[in-house]
């Protein structure tokens, strides 16, 4: 199964955005997907606060489990860790116009030609294009990293 439809199947199981996304990637994160679960148990709509998007931050914690801190350079594993965040939210903005959850709900995008996954699995809710298309932008990411 892809990623984008686990993340999908976990959503659909009642999983909030954010565990959706890091427990989609549990096989390259080294985290468990229980443990996947539990870290992002308190990030589903935006933190329970309508701020950051929650597939967002599922999509965050992946990239920083993916740049992990280097001792002999915290300050560039940092900055390359930054720069992962900021590239994943400008990607997401693009295509959502928006990175809090609550403008992101009063938006109600669907399925478009900006989220082909989503549009692929022929995707309706709101939260589940948020989600796919998290997790595909995480993929880009890293392909465009190896």
């Amino acid at each position: 199964m892809e990623r984008v439809e686990l993340a999908h199947e976990y959503h659909k199981n009642g999983y909030n955005c954010c565990q959706s996304v890091l427990a989609a990637f549990s096989d390259i994160t080294g985290l468990s997907e229980q443990a996947s679960m539990d870290i992002g148990g308190g990030f589903g709509g935006g933190a329970g606060t309508g701020e950051l998007c929650g597939a967002l931050s599922g999509a965050i914690m992946t990239l920083g489990l993916m740049t992990p801190v280097d001792e002999n350079d915290p300050v560039g594993s940092k900055k390359r860790t930054v720069a992962l965040s900021r590239e994943v939210q400008k990607r997401f903005s693009q295509k959502f116009g928006a990175l809090r959850c609550q403008d992101l709900l009063k938006n109600k995008a669907g399925a478009s030609d900006a989220t082909p996954a989503a549009q692929r699995l022929g995707l309706t809710g709101h939260c589940d294009v948020m989600v796919v298309t998290a997790v595909e932008i995480v993929e880009e990411l890293l392909a465009e990293r190896d």
